[in-house]
């Protein structure tokens, strides 16, 4: 990384630019066994089982969505990060920088939200932190989150468990948290056609890994989108990816207007889906496990590992036949959508 670059918008929409930070600078001066393994949450030893912990920061634009809003996104999002590193979530803090002039009936909207998702989450914020900005050097409000849990025994997730001919499940249709948040922002008239799929997923990753003994790693499908979630795995991982177009579930509405407005529902963000390496064996089961639950009813079977000790490429077979190699995102085609 250039000493004389500035920060772009594209360092922040989870594809390549956001990876080369990551590596060629918060990586350089932070790294240790812990955060080296560069997994959703951090897994360390506790006085019995081993204890989770993840941060993360909303900045999302607009603060109110189809679906939900920045406060039950702060809540599911940081859930989400334990639940796909196998972990129970228990407590989370709250950090809030709000900006002059936010309206006190919104923040409470925001703050009700959260405390309604906790509640159904069974996770209890315990402890937060306010900051209040002038005018014009925020926008709205930004969250803050911690989320802590911990590891049951014998659940061990990780790029080192894929193997060939491991199947790639996801748990239903893609993109539509970040059509959501581009139609509304941009005023594009649709009357909420598009929904985010905002949700928490801890109550049914922990039926998957109740139930199951074949998963091997999963990964929430957030900035960058399932593309970039794989084309990162990928290279940590050092396999190879085949993902088949026909068996990608997408809604058919997301599809039409993405189609429309020249976006691939691949590199779309999803705030309630998420990524399953499994066994072959077991990759069936998986699926019928999924569709049970109303957040995994359009699971699919999208593709395998084609080889091992490779650089790291994903390849995706069209619809047409033809193939696609898939690379991350480049450049903030939409950014804030987090």
């Amino acid at each position: 990384m250039q000493n004389n670059q500035s920060i772009l918008l594209a360092h922040g929409d989870g594809g390549l630019l956001t990876h080369e930070l990551i590596e060629g600078l918060f990586s350089r001066y932070f790294y240790n066994e812990i955060l080296g393994t560069f997994s959703d949450a951090a897994i360390f030893p506790g006085a019995s089982e081993n204890l989770a912990l993840t941060t993360d920061s909303f900045v999302v634009d607009p603060i109110f969505f189809a679906g939900g809003n920045i406060g039950k996104l702060a809540i599911c999002g940081t859930i989400n990060d334990l639940a796909v590193s196998g972990a129970i979530p228990l407590y989370l803090t709250a950090a809030f920088i709000i900006e002059e002039g936010l309206l006190m009936a919104d923040l409470e909207k925001i703050v009700a939200s959260m405390a309604h998702t906790c509640e159904e989450a069974g996770v209890k914020i315990i402890a937060g932190d306010t900051k209040v900005v002038p005018r014009n050097q925020a926008d709205k409000i930004f969250i803050n989150t911690t989320g802590i849990g911990y590891l049951p025994a014998g659940v061990d997730l990780g790029y080192h468990r894929i193997e060939e001919k491991d199947k790639l499940i996801v748990n239903g249709s893609l993109g539509d948290h970040g059509l959501a948040i581009l139609t509304q922002r941009e005023g594009l008239g649709l009357n909420n056609q598009i929904i985010s799929d905002c949700a928490f997923l801890h109550q049914l990753i922990g039926k998957l890994l109740n139930e199951t003994t074949g998963i091997k790693f999963m990964r929430d499908l957030t900035r960058g989108g399932l593309a970039t979630v794989l084309k990162e795995v990928a290279q940590a991982a050092r396999v190879d990816f085949w993902l088949a177009e026909e068996n990608i579930p997408v809604n058919e509405t997301v599809r039409t207007i993405a189609d429309f407005l020249g976006l691939d529902p691949l590199y779309l963000a999803n705030e309630g889906k998420f990524l399953v390496v499994v066994a072959p064996e077991e990759a069936e089961k998986v699926v019928q496990l999924l569709k049970k639950d109303e957040l995994g009813s359009q699971a699919n079977i999208v593709g395998e590992v084609a080889a091992k000790n490779t650089r790291g490429n994903v390849y995706l077979k069209t619809a047409f036949g033809g193939t696609r190699k898939i690379n991350m995102l480049t450049g903030a085609p939409l950014p804030r959508i987090c």
